[in-house]
């Protein structure tokens, strides 16, 4: 396990504006569009109407011959050069870059063309005759499971790509011990990544040497790039990936591997190089990282006291026409399957659908938001059923802080936290009191003021055994996920940051690698130059998924400076006759302890580095570089039977939200009057850039629980495949949001850091289902679906009172 430095830092901690914001701020980021290459074409993709069909005959031949035109190739000229694309399923599962006998899902791509512009690309596609032989479409993942549904893959036989229980603990022996069981089953639907700027690559094929350069707004490729070369049948070290800035992500460009493999196919067919970014609906209909479709049939084993026993889940996950990820999104969720409480045993059953539907893939929370809405839910359903308090219950429950490190019912660890502490941080921040005296003041004025809260996790960093911990045979038990850093002295004193698995996605790693960097040498952030490696020159890395990167990048970075520090003491030792041990880093300078007249500036040590190699000592030579790759600090395997899935997301932050809202029951609208967040992700390394990254989140969290929905009719058509269809939260929309933060260090990390990438997706859509039920409360309404839109409230509110239920005046 890494040291752990936990003492207060000069540089960490403190609000430094992002060192990324003044090139973006004037205009001069260089996103994908804004490179031009000479004799570059550009592409479109001709995609599918049909949800399920057989592809008869294509013909191209009037495409090809409009003016403009370069290359048109089908799936068939796809399948005859490529192999499959890369994909985390076992199985006859596979899915290549263009459908090759017949289409899965609406806009699954057919044909491409490249063309001089994309007005004449997309002219093209229009000129393609498809002979569609259309075949019934399945949407709905029950009937996905019948016996006579028709097949997505015919080649699996099914349309249950996995099924399989899991039981953790004493599960038995607890649910039928407790007082009382609260049941509900709950819908989760389908929303996506709706980043400002779409997927889009470049391919430059060079036929001289065979060396195909990508530029890519991916913010991972180190980690898959060897897949992509796979696919493309060429050996990974022909394949160069250029990274570049990133439009925003949020999950949806962490394994954005078929617009690269697009446009670098492409360009190996055209002989020129090819540029290929999606269009707005190409990113709704077919952008491979929709989040979670799932159907819950959920049971807590409580006492009467509230004591919680025992968790039964049971879901039904939507996966759409393919599985890229494989089940992954829910070895997320069961690395915090019982959130912040002590519940000793779970019972786990998956069902993984495949239907026709654009594929699940990577999205802000990766499957464990949705266990969170989950598992707050049965909280308060409790809490409503046991007549306790849903602060008190939570309390209750909670993890003590003499209990971390934590070992959940799944394996897994979580390292450490105060989760009363927070607690008690939120309900100050949110003047709670206050509000339980304004609600029972609402009420009687007929007003429906509701209070909502949730208290739930957030890991971090993960092991990629969850990948693979689902099969008791693991066709790829890989255990690797590292990131890199190297950090470069100039000749004059000057610091070179190269980071090697991403570029700019919306984020602050340029600002988190300056602090780091200032903190180990302490120098001034700004005078630290941040680069980025293309494939062939990046070390290990795997990009920012999982809430990972601050951690993984800053224990790269601190590995990479202790190098860098040890030959730099060597030097200044020479020359001071000191022994290392005697000196230390202060202010640009390195200094005999206790003596700072005895002294040499880093620029100094680099002249000598670089300039005078009879000068330094003789074991070292000359340059100030040092790299380090930083493996996952704290993982274990699965055991044998999966009754202990290991640990494999030990860094666990957590948070409590707190929303007040008041509902208008003749219109469905609401009001926020109060919205407070308290986060505990350990030693917090910028908290300007760490609230920011909070109130992004929450807003998307609000869009997931009010607003957001892919909706798909009978045929397997999307009903929302615009902007206009498919509404995403404005400024507008979202409330002012008071923000705090307690910090509980990870014993296991450089700086005792935890992440916090995914925080406010993570509470939001529970806190917000929270208050309006709680406003709702005089009409019985128990709210166990997304979107809450205001139709939906009040046709709940109707059908309430037709049930007699509402006690409302």
């Amino acid at each position: 396990m890494a040291e752990t430095t936990t003492n207060r830092p000069k540089w960490i901690g403190q609000s430094l504006k992002r060192v990324e914001d003044p090139r973006f701020l004037r205009g001069k980021g260089r996103y994908i569009d804004d490179i031009q290459l000479p004799n570059m074409a550009v592409a479109a993709v001709l995609r599918s109407p049909h949800a399920h069909a057989r592809i008869v005959r294509i013909d191209t031949s009037a495409a090809e011959r409009l003016p403009g035109v370069h290359v048109v190739v089908t799936g068939k000229d796809v399948a005859e050069r490529m192999a499959p694309l890369p994909t985390f399923a076992v199985g006859p599962i596979y899915q290549h870059l263009l459908a090759v006998d017949k289409v899965r899902h609406v806009g699954e791509g057919v044909a491409a063309v490249v063309a001089e512009n994309r007005y004449i690309a997309e002219d093209a596609c229009d000129l393609i005759e498809v002979e569609y032989e259309p075949l019934p479409p399945v949407v709905d993942p029950f009937e996905a499971m019948k016996p006579d549904a028709p097949l997505v893959h015919e080649a699996l036989g099914s349309n249950i790509a996995y099924a399989r229980t899991f039981t953790f603990g004493e599960f038995e022996r607890d649910f039928a011990d407790a007082d009382h069981i609260v049941r509900a089953k709950l819908y989760w639907p389908r929303s996506s990544g709706m980043p400002m700027e779409t997927n889009g690559a470049i391919g430059d094929y060079d036929e001289g040497t065979g060396l195909l350069t990508v530029y890519a707004n991916s913010m991972s490729f180190t980690y898959f790039q060897w897949l992509i070369a796979t696919s493309l049948k060429i050996p990974a070290s022909k394949l160069r990936v250029v990274p570049i800035n990133a439009g925003g992500s949020f999950g949806s460009k962490f394994f954005m591997h078929k617009v690269p493999t697009m446009a670098g196919f492409l360009s190996m067919v055209a002989g020129r190089p090819v540029k290929y970014i999606e269009d707005r609906i190409e990113h709704i209909l077919a952008n491979d990282h929709c989040g979670s479709d799932r159907h819950y049939d959920v049971a807590l084993a409580v006492d009467r006291d509230g004591t919680m026993r025992a968790l039964k889940i049971s879901c039904v996950d939507d996966y759409g026409a393919y599985l890229q990820f494989g089940t992954g999104t829910h070895g997320n969720a069961l690395a915090q399957v019982t959130g912040p409480y002590r519940i000793p045993s779970v019972q786990y059953e998956l069902t993984a659908v495949l239907t026709n539907k654009n594929q699940q893939g990577a999205y802000r929370g990766f499957g464990s938001e949705v266990n969170n809405w989950v598992l707050e839910r049965m909280v308060d359903f409790a809490s409503q059923e046991l007549g306790i308090d849903p602060v008190e219950i939570r309390r209750k429950n909670f993890i003590r802080p003499d209990e971390f490190p934590y070992r959940s019912p799944t394996g897994n660890i979580y390292d450490s936290g105060n989760y009363e502490g927070v607690l008690e941080k939120a309900l100050a921040l949110a003047d709670y009191d206050h509000w339980v005296a304004e609600r029972e003041r609402a009420r009687k004025e007929g007003r429906y003021l509701g209070i909502g809260i949730v208290t739930a996790q957030e890991r971090s960093v993960f092991s990629s055994t969850e990948f693979w911990f689902w099969f008791d045979k693991p066709e790829f038990p890989v255990t690797s996920s590292p990131e890199s850093a190297t950090v470069t002295i100039d000749p004059t004193g000057k610091f070179v940051v190269t980071l090697h698995s991403l570029a700019f996605w919306g984020n602050s790693p340029e600002t988190v690698a300056a602090q780091v960097v200032a903190e180990q040498f302490d120098i001034d952030p700004r005078d630290v130059v941040i680069t980025y490696a293309d494939s062939q020159r990046a070390l290990p890395g795997t990009g920012p998924g999982g809430s990972r990167y601050t951690v993984m990048v800053t224990g790269a970075l601190v590995g990479a400076s202790e190098r860098l520090k040890d030959k730099i003491k060597k030097i200044a030792a020479h020359r001071l006759d000191v022994s290392p041990e005697d000196l230390e880093f202060r202010e640009g300078k390195v200094q005999v302890k206790g003596a700072p007249d005895r002294s040499l500036t880093l620029s100094e040590i680099a002249l000598s580095a670089y300039m005078f190699k009879l000068a330094l000592p003789e074991d070292v030579e000359s340059g100030l570089e040092a790299s380090f790759t930083y493996d996952h600090p704290y993982t274990t395997l699965p055991s044998p039977d999966r009754k202990d899935l290991g640990v494999f997301y030990p860094f666990m932050g957590h948070a409590c939200h707190i929303a007040v809202v008041e509902v208008d029951p003749e219109t469905g609208q609401f009001i926020y009057h109060k919205y407070a967040a308290v986060a505990d992700a350990g030693t917090v390394v910028n908290p300007m850039t760490l609230d920011g990254h909070l109130t992004g989140g929450t807003a998307q969290g609000l869009g997931t629980a009010l607003y957001e929905e892919y909706v798909y009719d009978e045929n397997g058509q999307m009903l929302t495949a615009n902007f206009m269809d498919y509404l995403v939260p404005t400024a507008m929309e979202v409330p002012p949001i008071a923000i705090d933060h307690q910090e509980t260090p990870s014993p296991y990390t450089p700086y005792g850091i935890k992440g916090a990438g995914e925080g406010g997706r993570m509470m939001a859509p529970g806190v917000i289902t929270s208050a309006i039920e709680n406003a709702l409360a005089p009409f019985g309404i128990r709210i166990t679906e997304l979107p809450i839109t205001p139709s939906k409230l009040v046709q709940w509110i109707e059908e309430s009172k037709a049930r007699g239920q509402s006690t409302a005046s």
